[in-house]
């Protein structure tokens, strides 16, 4: 059975550069037998969070946020690929996770963060932990950071330079422990089902 993930996109900056790292992901887990898909913030254009998925009637929600609740519970992974910004998280991504909540839970999640500069997203990478934590997730402990964005992947999502070569020899650890995860709460859920 392939894992079915969902690679999380944020920023909805003009330039942005990260959206190479999130189709290179896409393209790297499909290549191991994923199947993987792109969830875009800015395509998705979500409005500021006021209503929870949740807190709408049956029926009632948004169209966006009904299609988008059906990937993420049927998910078995996600990614969230992120940037860094003032040493915080993409406000994008965030108001994009945060209209969900019990849709995220018993499922891993794994975090890819990149910048311009050399710190490569880490702090961001650290923030989005404990948040995806008290999401309902586990975080798994490989992680991908990528400093120099636009000399590690090209225009295409393909690797270049010595940080494109970093990031192809680190994602094979990276998408086997998201994969073990993986298979290790879906068995979890299908064998004992959940506390609550």
């Amino acid at each position: 059975m392939a894992d079915r993930i969902l690679v999380l996109y944020g920023s909805y900056r003009s330039d942005r550069q990260g959206i190479r790292l999130a189709r290179y992901l896409v393209d790297a887990f499909t290549e191991v037998g994923a199947d993987a898909e792109l969830i875009d913030a800015k395509v998705l254009d979500l409005p500021i969070l006021d209503r929870m998925y949740k807190e709408y009637a049956a029926g009632k929600a948004p169209s966006a946020l009904e299609e988008l609740a059906g990937k993420i519970r049927t998910a078995d992974a996600f990614v969230f690929v992120t940037g860094e910004y003032n040493w915080g998280v993409q406000p994008g991504l965030k108001n994009l996770t945060d209209h969900f909540l019990e849709e995220w839970f018993w499922r891993p999640a794994a975090i890819a963060s990149y910048s311009a500069g050399r710190i490569a997203g880490a702090r961001a990478a650290l923030a989005w932990h404990g948040t995806l934590s008290e999401m309902g997730m586990v975080v798994v402990s490989s992680t991908l950071a990528v400093g120099g964005i636009g000399q590690a992947l090209d225009a295409d999502a393909r690797p270049i330079g010595d940080g494109g070569a970093a990031l192809a020899q680190a994602f094979p650890r990276f998408a086997a422990d998201l994969a073990w995860w993986a298979e290790a709460a879906r068995a979890q859920r299908q064998t004992k089902g959940t506390p609550y």
